[in-house]
């Protein structure tokens, strides 16, 4: 955002992110609350409103989503942990491929430069590739807004995709399933709300990626395979934690020119397709090595965001406990590797 432009208005954002919601509700569409918003936000922002979420509200409500996401890990889990090593390997092997296919596409198609694409292109990370790309030389903007381009896309798609090809019906309800009530008791209310204050805290201090949404997760899955509570947030309030997500994806956008937009997520249209049909060919390939259906591990796969793809999981009653570990692990293995390999191939001139 430029000096002296005026910071946008956050109600007018969250109004139109809200409207944007119940349509989609109303018409019984995929994740309606979050993509509404997004959807709604993002095309008044290319219309030119100047509008903004508050971070420290966003904040607020990812870490309302992480106790959500974690409430869906079950006792059983413990169980099910070895069984994944195997997809959760192929998605280290999946993140390598797509990276490098899609660094090659930006440099050809797009014309971006070699620091710029290979940050752009990683499946994940979005802050930290843009901070570490700005560091080594990279259009932190154009890294931006592609990353936030290939989420808007990844996460419009998929649920379309899955009513279009599968049984998933969304519900019936306004409201988001598998969330609780306000008039749970006090106790639940107390251990849920330790989870979102002190999960950030320690995930901090621990320098853990996405804290923010990763410690509430964590800590709230802690207590719910320990058979401490069963409790999840109520509906309404994960209705407006996914509305405030949706615009904000949808308020990156703002004051960006219309072309400026148009050309990203032209080019982010490619590198989705690209993303996406791996994503698929790896879920075919690691079903055979495992007992999980390959439509999850999409779910699984898809660079969509950590709390995107977990809430789309949700949303499509599928194993939102595998879909969120395997983020996880991806959001790590970006942003620890993705800088470390980039370090190295400087050092032997490869970039």
């Amino acid at each position: 955002m430029t000096a002296g432009r005026p910071r946008g208005s956050m109600a007018l954002a969250l109004a139109i992110g809200a409207g944007g919601g119940l349509l989609f509700a109303w018409a019984r569409l995929p994740l309606p609350w979050m993509m509404g918003a997004m959807v709604a936000t993002t095309a008044a922002s290319v219309w030119g409103a100047n509008i903004r979420v508050d971070h420290r509200l966003r904040v607020v409500m990812i870490c309302v989503l992480g106790v959500m996401l974690g409430s869906a890990f079950k006792p059983q889990l413990l169980d099910q942990l070895g069984e994944w090593a195997v997809s959760i390997a192929g998605l280290l092997v999946y993140a390598i491929v797509a990276g490098g296919l899609v660094t090659w596409y930006f440099r050809k198609a797009a014309g971006y430069d070699a620091v710029t694409s290979y940050f752009a292109s990683a499946p994940g990370g979005l802050n930290e590739m843009v901070i570490v790309g700005r560091e080594m030389g990279g259009d932190d903007r154009v890294i931006a807004l592609t990353h936030s381009a290939r989420i808007l896309l990844v996460v419009m798609t998929l649920p379309f995709l899955f009513r279009l090809f599968t049984d998933y019906a969304p519900p019936a309800g306004l409201l988001p399933g598998g969330g609780g009530s306000f008039d749970m008791p006090a106790w639940d209310w107390a251990i849920l709300t330790g989870c979102a204050v002190i999960g950030p805290l320690v995930a901090r201090r621990l320098k853990v990626p996405a804290a923010f949404l990763i410690g509430p997760m964590l800590l709230s899955a802690t207590v719910h395979v320990g058979g401490v509570t069963q409790a999840t947030p109520p509906g309404l309030l994960v209705a407006i934690a996914q509305v405030v997500m949706g615009t904000g994806i949808g308020c990156r956008f703002a004051g960006t020119p219309f072309r400026d937009i148009a050309r990203i997520v032209g080019v982010s249209i490619g590198s989705t397709v690209i993303l996406l049909v791996l994503g698929v060919l790896f879920g075919l390939a690691v079903q055979q090595l495992t007992d999980v259906p390959w439509f999850v591990l999409v779910l699984a796969y898809a660079p969509g965001g950590l709390a995107e793809m977990s809430l789309v999981a949700l949303a499509l009653g599928r194993d939102v406990a595998l879909v969120a570990t395997h983020h996880i692990f991806r959001i790590g293995f970006i942003v620890i590797l993705a800088p470390l390999a980039f370090r190295l191939m400087r050092r032997t001139g490869r970039v």
